[in-house]
Order: structure tokens, then sequence, then C-alpha cells
């Protein structure tokens, strides 16, 4: 078994760079569309899966989540849900020990920016053609779901992420405000100094159209753990 299988993700390089972020026609905390740079970064190719939470649960003895049992949600594939931010946050810190190296949660920068796979224009991973006249999108997603797919089932974005705005509601690091874009720094933006509700990002097996567009946002409480909630990484580039 490799060391990626065991422990540590694949990761791809998202580069250094500036991303044109939010968008002009979404939602108002998706405005005013601003321009960002962000330092290049290494996000994991699929989101949490739940194999790779047993090895954090069997490494440190952390709890199970409420969902750990359920036949629709556990297989080892599937991406791990009902963690909430603090595990999430936890998790990361315990693969950064066992790694030497340092992973963490996305920004939400960061994740838009992966997201759009180096193209600013795109309102969703593979383009701007929306999910019901997106082939492989309506044919993943043709019957009615019980739970996320195993991740990578479709085809991946522009830099090789799978899964990247769908099947799960992803934990970014940022505290959620929906009037930050307007102040927003343009170096490395990392949200609000504090907040009552943690920043989330991509859409979920629950909702009847399960992609959201890169820009789109969302936010829970931190200490909340949704059957429809998981998390990838990014890992810090050395």
């Amino acid at each position: 078994m490799s060391r990626c299988e065991i422990a540590e993700p694949c990761c791809v390089l998202v580069p250094a760079g500036y991303l044109q972020m939010g968008c002009a026609t979404g939602r108002d905390d998706e405005q005013p569309v601003h321009r960002v740079w962000t330092e290049a970064f290494e996000m994991a190719v699929f989101q949490v899966r739940n194999r790779d939470w047993a090895a954090f649960m069997e490494a440190t003895g952390h709890a199970a989540p409420p969902e750990w049992t359920n036949p629709d949600l556990n297989h080892p594939d599937q991406p791990v849900v009902a963690v909430n931010w603090f595990e999430a946050d936890e998790y990361c810190g315990w693969l950064s020990r066992v790694s030497s190296r340092r992973y963490r949660l996305p920004t939400e920068a960061e994740w838009e920016k992966a997201a759009k796979g180096g193209r600013d224009g795109a309102l969703y991973p593979w383009g701007s053609e929306p999910p019901k006249d997106h082939g492989e999108y309506a044919n993943r997603w043709t019957s009615k779901v019980s739970g996320p797919l195993p991740v990578g089932q479709g085809t991946p974005n522009a830099f090789g992420l799978y899964d990247i705005c769908e099947n799960v509601h992803e934990w970014c690091a940022d505290w959620y405000s929906r009037e930050y874009y307007a102040c927003s720094p343009e170096s490395n933006p990392a949200g609000p100094a504090s907040g009552e509700r943690r920043a989330s990002r991509g859409g979920a097996w629950r909702h009847h159209i399960k992609a959201s567009r890169c820009a789109a946002r969302s936010s829970i409480p931190p200490d909340f753990q949704y059957a429809d909630y998981g998390f990838r990484v990014v890992r810090e580039v050395s």
C-alpha cells in the first residue's frame, strides 16, 4: 500500500497568482467581485474519506462522528460526514504531525481559486454550462440518493480536483461574514478575525441540484455536525 493511501492525501499544485473572486450575478455575499492574490498551495484531490477518518480515529482515539454506522454514509470511499469544524481542524493538525508537512483547511479564496481551475470566468468546475445541461453531471446524479457518492466518480477539473463543487459541503478555514468582500485585503485574504459561523463551499448530495457555483458561499456554526458536511485539506508548499 502506498504512502498516499495510508495517511498523506494525494495533492495537486495550485500555483500562485491572482483570482477575480466572487460573482457579479450571484448573491449579495458574493459581491463585489474583487481581485485577490494567493500564494501557491497544494490541495487534496479528494474530499477526506471514511477510510482516512478511520486511520485518524485509530491513531488518536477520537470518537466516531454521529453518522459513522449509517449504511448510506459509511462506505470507506465516501467522504466522511457529520464532522464539525473543530474536528476537521483537529484532523489537519494530526495529519501535519504524522507527515511532518503542514496541512490545514483552505481559505475561501484558495478554495474558489482551486474550484475554478485557473479560469476566472468559469461558473462551475467544468465551465459555465448549468448542471441540468451538463451531461456528465446529469448522468452521475440521475436518481434520488441517500448519501454522497464515493469520491472520484466524475471527471476532475482543470487542476485535477474531483467533486470540488458537489457531493458534500466543505469546511473552510475562515470565519464567515456576508460583508467581507467589501473590505477584503488583496493578498491572501483569510476572512474576518472572528464571527459566529464558519465559511463552507460547494454543493451537497442532499440538494435537488447537487452542484454549486464556484463562487457560491455558505456557512454554519462551527460545532454543527451535518450529514452533508465534510472537508478536504490543503498542504502548504515548502
